[in-house]
């Protein structure tokens, strides 16, 4: 087989090209760590329904922000896909199935605030809930979202812990990005599940390993564009 041949339509090289760009472009720490606590204060349900209904434009820009975000999760599935299936398709296909079903959780989440958005701008809501109903109606919704998402991470970490494996093989990617990913997927999983499992223990420190992908993004976009074809026979 002639290695420029690729069955996927897209080198490794341009495969990690696309990851790299897809993580660079992801608004959502924008949403995320700027624009959501402006709006949304957290024991405050008055002020945050105020909040939203107020500032309806900025609570849009959050929506777009993290649809971006979850719909760019599927083009990273895909091109980490291409850039791995030369390790082990079967391992690469999993993987990348672990972020697409990640996504479309929380994708369906994000459903739930698209209907904050239209309680708070329907007035016909307001007079059919009442103000105490309609405001435990848009904090019920709100942290269905945190909580679908939250629950989805679990997914996205085994997916990194797929991932750092086949980086680690790989021998086209230097094998410590597959460690640092590998710890930062088990992260995800521990942070996500912690509330249930450890609601006592604070494990804030856990963010520190989430960084891994970072450092990923960073290789992909500086040194991905440098990634050698395999051969047929390596």
């Amino acid at each position: 087989m002639n290695p420029g041949n690729h069955p996927e339509g897209m080198s490794l090289r341009q495969a990690a090209l696309v990851a790299g760009f897809a993580y660079l472009l992801d608004p959502v720490s924008y949403a995320e760590y700027s624009l959501y606590p402006k709006l949304v204060i957290p024991g405050n349900t008055e002020q945050t329904v105020q909040n939203i209904a107020a500032h309806g434009r900025i609570f849009v820009a959050i929506i777009f922000c993290y649809l971006i975000c979850f719909i760019g999760d599927v083009v990273i599935a895909w091109a980490l896909y291409i850039l791995l299936a030369p390790v082990n398709r079967a391992v690469s296909l999993l993987a990348a199935w672990f972020q697409l079903v990640y996504a479309a959780i929380a994708l369906s989440g994000l459903l739930n605030l698209v209907t904050v958005y239209r309680l708070l701008n329907t007035p016909d809501y307001l007079t059919a809930f009442g103000s105490a109903q309609l405001h435990a109606q848009v904090m019920l919704l709100l942290h269905t979202f945190r909580y679908d998402w939250s629950m989805s991470l679990v997914l996205f970490g085994i997916h990194l812990v797929l991932l750092g494996c086949l980086i680690y093989r790989s021998g086209y990617i230097p094998w410590i990005l597959g460690v640092i990913l590998v710890i930062n997927g088990l992260g995800w999983v521990t942070d996500s599940l912690s509330p249930y499992l450890f609601p006592n223990t604070n494990l804030g420190f856990i963010s520190i390993t989430f960084v891994g992908e970072l450092f990923f993004m960073l290789w992909l976009l500086i040194r991905g564009w440098k990634i050698q074809e395999p051969t047929a026979h390596s």
